[in-house]
């Protein structure tokens, strides 16, 4: 796809810091990391949304996160947890429209943190959840 930065990563036309390769999923490190060995995992072939993405390939982004999680902490880099996000869609904060899976180190008093609305302290009555649930699309 022209003019996304993450194809032109991926096909080797940005200098970056590579950590793994596959035939459907390249590693490398974030220019903008939340700690030291923040890693974007990239799927080679384009695709905006997570459900723009075929499910093998999807699942191959997860099974290189667990090696990449192990290797984060093996590393020697200050890393006590992992945090694994995934943003789809921009009002979920994805600023490339390419999925990628971040894969950051965390430790005690790093600084990152979610924010909630005072509605995430307030649970819904069951009969929400329960419609939610069954509703058409989450239903399968």
């Amino acid at each position: 796809m022209s003019n996304c930065i993450f194809c032109d990563i991926v096909n080797g036309e940005r200098d970056v810091a590579f950590v793994h390769h596959d035939d459907s999923i390249s590693v490398f490190m974030d220019i903008q990391p939340v700690n030291p060995g923040h890693l974007l995992i990239v799927p080679k072939m384009h695709a905006a949304y997570l459900a723009d993405l075929d499910p093998e390939t999807g699942a191959q982004m997860f099974r290189v996160a667990q090696e990449m999680v192990e290797a984060l902490r093996g590393s020697g880099l200050k890393c006590e947890g992992v945090n694994l996000f995934l943003a789809d869609g921009k009002a979920a904060m994805q600023e490339v429209l390419h999925v990628h899976l971040h894969t950051f180190p965390r430790f005690e008093g790093d600084g990152f943190g979610l924010t909630f609305s005072d509605n995430y302290f307030t649970k819904p009555p069951r009969s929400e959840l329960e419609s939610a649930a069954n509703s058409n699309s989450l239903s399968s």
